[in-house]
């Protein structure tokens, strides 16, 4: 199943890069989180090849685990992302505790359906207000109720 002749990803490694895809659209699965965010011509330049990083925080589990989860990602990436990719953007995929253990053939579905909500601006996060509520805090409420 893995494709050859593919677009080349370059790869994301530096710790800025991935706090500004995790600004970007977010789209969550069962089996991983993808953050995408497209790049600004400034930071673009010349290159223009698509870039994408991995990440697994401890909560996926020992690094034993979180090694297989990354290794599992890549290989969806190569069979899925470098055949989907975007120019210009940076796509960051996320572990989550099922990674490791989910089907290849649903790791794969889950990342084909969350570059389609990404792409289509379907996400859980889309759907908040600004600053990651998705409703009002208690003194907004308060406000609301006294109609103030």
């Amino acid at each position: 199943m893995r494709t050859t002749g593919a677009t080349p990803l370059q790869r994301l490694l530096r710790r800025a890069d991935f706090l500004r895809a995790a600004r970007g659209v977010k789209a969550a699965t069962p089996g991983l989180v993808l953050q995408v965010r497209r790049r600004t011509p400034e930071e673009t330049g010349d290159d223009h090849r698509p870039r994408v990083g991995f990440t697994a925080s401890r909560k996926v589990g020992g690094a034993v685990v979180r090694n297989r989860a990354r290794r599992r990602l890549r290989a969806a990436v190569v069979d899925v992302l470098s055949r989907r990719a975007e120019p210009d953007h940076d796509y960051v995929l996320i572990a989550r505790a099922a990674t490791a253990e989910r089907s290849y053939d649903d790791l794969l579905a889950d990342l084909e359906k969350a570059l389609s909500r990404a792409r289509a601006g379907n996400t859980r996060a889309g759907n908040r207000r600004a600053g990651g509520k998705d409703r009002p805090s208690a003194p907004e409420a308060r406000n609301q109720e006294l109609g103030s």
